[in-house]
């Protein structure tokens, strides 16, 4: 699967996943290979990527997720820098 995170400033995070986990409005939710489209609204949160071989956490200040043949738009608000 392609994941795009998008912040108004900059692309925050782009590459190949095997899973996102997003903060959602009615809780978070995972996006697998194959996923339903889907368009969700998301909260302040945590978004945890994996891919192949390690998992990176990304803090996000709210959003919009996209989930459609297997690419993931998210355009957040902001990244909460660490």
């Amino acid at each position: 699967m392609k994941l795009s995170i998008i912040t108004p400033d900059k692309l925050a995070y782009e590459g190949d996943v095997t899973s996102v986990t997003v903060p959602g409005t009615s809780g978070s939710f995972q996006i697998l290979k194959d996923h339903a489209a889907i368009v969700s609204t998301l909260e302040d949160g945590k978004v945890i990527v994996k891919n192949s071989n390690e998992e990176i956490v990304i803090i996000i200040k709210g959003g919009v997720v996209e989930a459609k043949d297997n690419n993931i738009i998210i355009l957040a608000e902001g990244i909460v820098q660490n």
